[in-house]
C-alpha cells in the first residue's frame, strides 16, 4: 500500500496512458483506485453528451455549477499553496499545490447536489412509491461509495494528504449546496424566459423545470407517441391492402 510513511522509499511508479494517473507497480489494489480517481473525467463526458443531446437548461446549470467549482479549487490552490506529500513522486502534475484536492472537491460537489436533485427536485408522479424511494436510496449510497473512494485514491496514491481531501470534499460540498439552492431559487423562474430566447430556439435548448419528473415524463411521452405513430402506419398500410385486393377483385371487369 502507497502512503505516506512510504516517502523516504518512494515506489517504481506506472502511469494509466493518456490520462498520466500513476499507481505503484504491481500493486493491484493502487491501480483499480487509479482508474476510480478518473471518474470526474467520466463525468464531465457525460454532462457535454447530456448537454448536446438534452439541450435542457438545468443540466447546463449544474454544469457551470461544475465549472465554478473547479475556478474555485484553483483560486484556493494558488492562495493557499500548500504542496503535495512526497513532493517529486509522481513526474507529471496539473499544479505543484495540492490544498484543496481538486478531486475530492468535484466529486462532492457533484453528490451533494445530485443528492439535493434527487430528493428536492425530482417528485413522485405515479403509483410505486416503495420502488421510487428503494432506487433513489441505492443510487445515493453508490454515490457515496463513489465520493469516498475517489477521495481515498488521492491520499493512497500519494497525490494529496487526508487534510488536503478533507477540505476539499468541505468546500466541494459547500459550494454545490449553494449552487442547488441558487438554481432552484434564482435560476429557475428565469429558465422559462431563458428558453424563450431566439438563441435557444435556434440550438432547440429547453426548460423542464416545471415538470416533476422528468425520466417518467419523457418515458410517457414517448411511448404514447410510438403507439400514435404505430396506428397511423396501421391505418395507411391497411387501407393500401384494401385497395390492393379490390383493384385485384376487380381488374378482369377493367380491362374488358
Amino acid at each position: 500500500m502507497a502512503s505516506e510513511e512510504h516517502c523516504s522509499v518512494p515506489p517504481r511508479w506506472r502511469s494509466i496512458s493518456l490520462t498520466h494517473v500513476e499507481f505503484p507497480a504491481g500493486d493491484l489494489t493502487g491501480q483499480l483506485l487509479a482508474y476510480t480517481s478518473l471518474l470526474p473525467i467520466v463525468i464531465l463526458v457525460g454532462f457535454v453528451t447530456l448537454i448536446v443531446f438534452k439541450r435542457e437548461l438545468h443540466t447546463i446549470s449544474f454544469f457551470g455549477g461544475l465549472v465554478l467549482n473547479e475556478g474555485v479549487n484553483w483560486l484556493l490552490k494558488h492562495i493557499l499553496r500548500e504542496p503535495r506529500p512526497c513532493e517529486g513522486a509522481h513526474a507529471t502534475l496539473t499544479t505543484e499545490y495540492g490544498m484543496p484536492s481538486s478531486h475530492s472537491q468535484f466529486i462532492w460537489f457533484f453528490v451533494v447536489y445530485f443528492f439535493l436533485f434527487l430528493y428536492l427536485r425530482m417528485h413522485q408522479t405515479n403509483n410505486a412509491r416503495c420502488v421510487e424511494l428503494l432506487w433513489r436510496h441505492i443510487l445515493s449510497i453508490t454515490l457515496l461509495g463513489v465520493a469516498f473512494s475517489v477521495s481515498y485514491s488521492r491520499v493512497y496514491l500519494l497525490y494529496h494528504t487526508w487534510s488536503q481531501v478533507f477540505y476539499g470534499g468541505v468546500t466541494g460540498s459547500t459550494i454545490g449546496v449553494v449552487w442547488f439552492f441558487f438554481t432552484q431559487e434564482v435560476l429557475t423562474p428565469l429558465f422559462p424566459k431563458m428558453a424563450a430566447w431566439p438563441i435557444s430556439e435556434f440550438f432547440l435548448v429547453r426548460d423542464t423545470s416545471l415538470i416533476p419528473n422528468i425520466l417518467w415524463f419523457e418515458y410517457t411521452v414517448t411511448r404514447s407517441e410510438a403507439r400514435c405513430v404505430l396506428y397511423i402506419l396501421i391505418t395507411i398500410l391497411g387501407g393500401k391492402a384494401i385497395c390492393d385486393f379490390i383493384l385485384r377483385c376487380f381488374q378482369p371487369c377493367l380491362h374488358v
